[in-house]
């Protein structure tokens, strides 16, 4: 008898860099290649707008525009959960000169701006200097690269 490629539990499958949750409406990518693709996909103009106006208020916004961008995110990648491995997000900050990018954290839920010479926490000061390139709206940050995402939805990965 072949085995399964999909476990059918309630438990996650970790064989691939992503989790694929199989009892949920999420369908499983078989491969790494597959998930790749995916991920290299133009983004939507709808996902794109979700990371606008992040420069209005103060340096803490509020949680309520996080989950905004969570849902917008589960409506971009159906297929797979990307928890785990997207870290966040990374762009340039235009609240003023002192200011130089603003993170949207997914796992502490949080979007913050941060002040020239200010580290960047979990993993995301790698970003930096990429978000402050003008060719990119916003970089997507994930445990093993950037996808550096410009206006129009174009997506460019950077390794290392």
């Amino acid at each position: 008898m072949p085995k399964p490629l999909i476990n059918r539990t309630t438990e996650r499958q970790t064989d691939s860099i992503f989790s694929v949750n199989t009892t949920s409406n999420l369908k499983p990518v078989g491969t790494d290649a597959q998930i790749e693709k995916l991920l290299r996909r133009k983004r939507s103009k709808e996902y794109l707008d979700n990371f606008s106006h992040l420069d209005s208020g103060n340096a803490t916004i509020a949680k309520s525009k996080v989950e905004d961008i969570l849902g917008a995110i589960a409506k971009e990648f159906p297929e797979v959960e990307l928890s785990g491995l997207l870290l966040g997000y990374v762009s340039k900050c235009y609240l003023g000169a002192s200011y130089e990018v603003h993170t949207v954290d997914i796992s502490g839920r949080i979007i913050e701006h941060y002040k020239k010479g200010e580290t960047v926490p979990n993993g995301m000061e790698k970003a930096r200097t990429i978000a402050m390139n003008p060719a990119y709206a916003f970089i997507e940050v994930y445990s093993d690269c950037c996808r550096a995402v410009s206006d129009s939805g174009s997506v460019s990965v950077v390794k290392g």
